[in-house]
């Protein structure tokens, strides 16, 4: 895009604190721009900021600022879902305004889940616990049962979208589940967790299975209430994966 002046060319605004597809709830609290350093840039320059043809912001340049960028923060309150353009315009003394080109910027404010509704907690109530097959539940998983894996379901959750990235918590363990697709938005997600997720997470009579949720702009969920499950009565397949495994990784004698 050409200036409106004879003034240098200028470039466009960088948004300084965004997740790399756009700008989540986190960033527009406090939503910085940086407007680059130009050719000319001098004390007394004026800089108006201007998000979807709106002003928000100015500055005017002291001698400190040439020859850096200049941050300009959006109020939130002009932030909303959806596409928005931002561009600024420079005044300087003795030219007339110059106007930078655009920059296009994607906002999402609504998190997997909805919002949470405690501030200082990591879990989100608004979040269904995953489902378990009530058999496991009340026994407990066996040694049969870990032969097979587990089955588990996700039930839809407030604000399900195209991309989003479930992760599945079993113990310590952590299990990532693929994105999600078109398809997948509003069904329940059918989760199998594998006897090597099991295993690795080892015995536990009280173990936690819980998950979270990160959408494509890096909005969290945090995680869900936790369903809790025995993992007991397991020794033999235990022992006998974990002699195997360790028998793998000791050095061969030649």
């Amino acid at each position: 895009m050409k200036n409106n002046s004879n003034t240098t060319e200028l470039a466009a605004p960088i948004v300084a604190q965004s997740h790399k597809s756009g700008i989540n709830i986190t960033s527009a609290a406090f939503l910085l721009i940086d407007v680059p350093p130009y050719a000319g840039m001098d004390a007394g320059d004026l800089i108006e900021l201007f998000w979807d043809d709106c002003y928000v912001a100015s500055k005017v340049l002291e001698a400190d600022d040439v020859g850096n960028a200049v941050a300009l923060r959006i109020p939130e309150s002009f932030i909303a879902n959806g596409a928005s353009r931002i561009h600024y315009r420079l005044m300087q003394v003795g030219q007339g305004p110059a106007q930078s080109p655009t920059t296009q910027v994607q906002v999402k404010l609504d998190c997997p889940g909805g919002q949470t509704l405690a501030l200082y907690t990591d879990e989100n109530q608004r979040l269904e616990p995953v489902h378990i097959p009530e058999a496991i539940r009340r026994k407990g998983v066996n040694p049969s049962q870990i032969k097979r894996g587990v089955p588990l379901t996700i039930a839809p959750y407030l604000n399900m979208a195209v991309d989003d990235e479930v992760t599945l918590r079993w113990g310590d363990v952590r299990m990532d589940l693929p994105k999600l697709t078109a398809s997948d938005v509003g069904q329940p997600i059918q989760v199998w967790v594998p006897p090597a997720i099991i295993i690795e997470a080892g015995e536990d009579p009280r173990l936690d299975v819980t998950y979270c949720i990160l959408d494509r702009v890096g909005n969290n969920s945090r995680w869900a209430p936790a369903r809790t499950l025995k993992i007991g009565c397991v020794n033999p397949y235990l022992q006998v994966r974990s002699k195997e495994l360790l028998m793998a990784a000791e050095p061969r004698k030649r």
